[in-house]
């Protein structure tokens, strides 16, 4: 038995580090900083030994309706998935022939390039600018485009103007991933409705503080949420994520709380950092991309921090390596994040 030949040489997505313990202040990973909707405990309290003893809805009908309501499409224009990655994956098994071309801008989510090569699709790299501002050719010629959409880790937003005319120069499919959207000004729901080469990927995990529990969703044109049908697996989201993801989803008030406290967090972060010497881009996430002061190093900033158990993200590269990505927390966790770093500086 031999590894494939093209697994031999891939290196594997690196997530961001687990750290555990009661000292651990814990900004690295994106995860909303504010408790699931009380809905969810209340779902959960509802399941019995025959809830769990049967198969889950192979589709999640209940589920999917409630999405297609929210967003205004219809339910058979909805996939619900194991986490926003696996809608990712499939597209690169759907919508690209055996050697197609996958494009995506660089720096942008790390796991792109990883599900291209697994795929064994050739990988068009598209790079930011110094400013990470891209500078889109006249063609862009691939046959699936992933957009991280606001992007990771710059938090920048493209605008809807960039983005149709990335449509325009783009022949393939367009897959814009909304993972960030909630803490953003805008959405591109209405570029979907207008395109059918457009599909647009969901989580659960950033604004509605699930995590844990691996659901994510694709809207998109028929045709094409169709394909991926096809292809996923049989059973490949479980019934306590969908009943959990339904109790969340119809409690829109405690999300769109939690996102007003993030986002509000967010402005204070900036401020303060901006205070302190750092040039912080201008956010549409749940953290900030932010450049370290002048005659400081922002790897080993990033290393003095953990040493201290206070978890951010450090990107390594000619466009990233003065930057450090730090998670929006709670008052409270950005307080002793401040602390810390003031006792450092």
């Amino acid at each position: 038995m031999t590894v494939r030949a093209s697994l031999q040489s891939l290196h594997a997505y690196v997530p961001g580090e687990q750290p555990s313990g009661d000292r651990v202040l814990k900004l690295n990973t994106n995860e909303n900083a504010y408790p699931p909707s009380p809905k969810v405990f209340e779902a959960l309290g509802a399941i019995t030994a025959d809830t769990l003893r049967k198969y889950p809805d192979p589709i999640g009908r209940e589920l999917c309706g409630a999405i297609a309501e929210l967003h205004g499409v219809q339910p058979d224009q909805v996939l619900i998935t194991n986490g926003s990655d696996e809608g990712l994956a499939l597209c690169t098994r759907a919508f690209c022939e055996h050697g197609g071309r996958v494009g995506y801008l660089t720096p942008s989510y790390s796991l792109y390039p990883v599900l291209s090569a697994i795929a064994e699709m050739e990988r068009v790299e598209y790079a930011l600018s110094a400013d990470f501002r891209w500078a889109m050719p006249e063609e862009v010629d691939v046959d699936l485009f992933f957009l991280t959409q606001p992007n990771a880790p710059t938090s920048l937003a493209m605008s809807r103007e960039e983005i149709e005319q990335l449509l325009q120069r783009c022949p393939g499919i367009l897959l814009v991933d909304e993972a960030y959207v909630d803490f953003a000004d805008e959405n591109m729901l209405s570029v979907l409705k207008d395109s059918d080469r457009v599909l647009i990927s969901r989580s659960f995990s950033k604004s509605y503080s699930l995590a844990g529990i691996r659901m994510g969703y694709v809207l998109g044109p028929r045709p094409l949420i169709e394909a991926l049908y096809k292809i996923k697996d049989s059973y490949n989201t479980d019934v306590l994520a969908q009943w959990i993801a339904l109790a969340a989803l119809r409690d829109q008030a405690t999300m769109l709380s939690n996102v007003t406290a993030i986002r509000g967090a967010r402005t204070r972060v900036t401020r303060e950092l901006t205070k302190r010497g750092f040039e912080v881009l201008p956010s549409q996430t749940n953290f900030v991309f932010a450049k370290v002061p002048g005659g400081r190093d922002a790897e080993t900033l990033f290393k003095m921090l953990r040493d201290r158990q206070v978890y951010i993200r450090y990107f390594p590269g000619k466009l990233t390596g003065e930057y450090l990505r730090i998670t929006i927390g709670t008052d409270e966790q950005m307080d002793q994040f401040f602390a810390e770093l003031d006792d450092l500086f």
